[in-house]
């Protein structure tokens, strides 16, 4: 049986409570991939009318499934779709036998639902390298179909964590023409989790209409300032995948409508959040504000090289207000900076600038904003207008007992 993890301190007090999307079932079970007793696979059947887009790892070592689905994507809205996903096993570097049990997966998820094996996608989640025990996920469909409910988002978050601490939902919803349209979504992360064109494993379900070419574009964009913006242990996951499907039971055509952007974007920005949150061993949640840089891409590579450098994460952890260690990862960067215009603030608190300590700097109250479970560092590169919000954690040693072991 795994390991349990202590719930992380930052975690929300409870799972929320998701509406149900019209057109959208799910199933949960335990097939043990890994572990015996343990839920780890899920199954998500849309109706015909189901838009689905999506964006994966951009990993030169991204799996079997990642590819399967990055293959079929754009399919015809006439016809449903299904999404698979089990947890323990990420069917990574496993050559030809892990197309070959994507194949046996989908194939036999077709033929129980009913819908062409172009539309059934999977994720894998887990040990890298080891073959995955397909044949105990296919037994198990049978009963997944027979146990498909609107209201089961919940055990479907459940089933794919890994050394998550918690199951992550969000919802939101707009009015659109006197309508009511619903978005509701899950997601899995903790560890090995770093931007790199999706983050871990986020499925996100809304009972809109909406164009699948506009819908990608739309996704696309929105993962750029939320998903593509944590990190946690600046580690890429050859597994990272979120999708988003617009099943239309709603009859509402949301396709370039403003208010719904924005409550897509309100979703995705909790679920990766609430990642964050989970960082495995995470004690802080870390708001890094990058403002007058270069540009918004320069920006984005000071917040990360920040966000990411194991002495500024362990200063935190430590709650020591180092911030030369801030200046050390800008310098790193690579991004355009000129040391006397950099300016730096814990919270409300200016901590440097002019290339040097701040004269009104007190190391007290720097410590006092370094003790909250909350931190946002500010930088000000002096440079333009240039700006970017990257979200991290702190680095414990919590971090190195759960990776030091995690395979066993």
């Amino acid at each position: 049986m795994a390991k349990s993890l202590p719930r992380s301190p930052l975690a929300p007090a409870e799972f929320p409570l998701l509406p149900d999307i019209d057109g959208v079932r799910f199933a949960s079970a335990a097939a043990g991939v890994k572990y015996q007793g343990r839920t780890d696979v899920m199954l998500a059947v849309l109706e015909p009318g189901t838009s689905v887009a999506g964006v994966f790892t951009r990993s030169a070592t991204r799996s079997a499934p990642v590819l399967d689905c990055q293959a079929k994507l754009g399919g015809a809205r006439d016809q449903g779709a299904a999404i698979l996903v089990n947890s323990g096993n990420s069917n990574a570097f496993t050559g030809h036998y892990g197309q070959s049990s994507v194949a046996e997966i989908t194939a036999a998820v077709a033929g129980i639902t009913g819908l062409p094996q172009s539309r059934v996608f999977t994720a894998s989640t887990g040990v890298i390298g080891e073959p995955l025990p397909h044949d105990r996920i296919v037994a198990k469909l049978e009963d997944l179909n027979a146990d498909l409910s609107r209201g089961a988002m919940r055990s479907a978050a459940e089933a794919i964590m890994t050394t998550d601490t918690f199951p992550k939902g969000a919802s939101a919803s707009v009015e659109i023409d006197g309508k009511t349209v619903q978005i509701a979504g899950i997601a899995k992360g903790s560890g090995m989790i770093a931007p790199d064109m999706a983050t871990m494993l986020v499925y996100i379900f809304t009972d809109a209409i909406y164009d699948q070419a506009a819908l990608q574009t739309l996704v696309s964009e929105q993962n750029e300032t939320s998903f593509n913006c944590i990190t946690v242990d600046s580690d890429t996951s050859t597994s990272d995948s979120l999708m988003v499907c617009a099943t239309g039971a709603s009859g509402v055509d949301a396709t370039g409508d403003a208010g719904f952007a924005a409550a897509l974007r309100s979703v995705m920005l909790d679920l990766a959040h609430q990642v964050v949150r989970d960082g495995e061993g995470a004690t802080k949640f870390v708001e890094i504000q990058v403002t007058g840089a270069a540009s918004d891409a320069d920006a984005k590579v000071h917040g990360l090289a920040i966000a990411n450098s194991p002495l500024v994460k362990t200063a935190i952890a430590g709650e020591d207000p180092n911030w030369g260690r801030i200046v050390m990862a800008i310098g790193k960067s690579g991004a355009r900076a000129d040391r006397d215009l950099l300016s730096i603030s814990f919270g409300n608190v200016r901590v440097a600038e002019n290339g040097w300590v701040a004269p009104s700097y007190q190391e007290n109250l720097g410590s006092a904003e370094m003790k909250k479970a909350e931190i946002i560092i500010k930088v000000d590169l002096g440079l333009a207008e240039g700006q970017a919000t990257i979200w991290t954690c702190d680095l414990t040693h919590q971090y190195i007992s759960i990776n030091a072991d995690y395979r066993s």
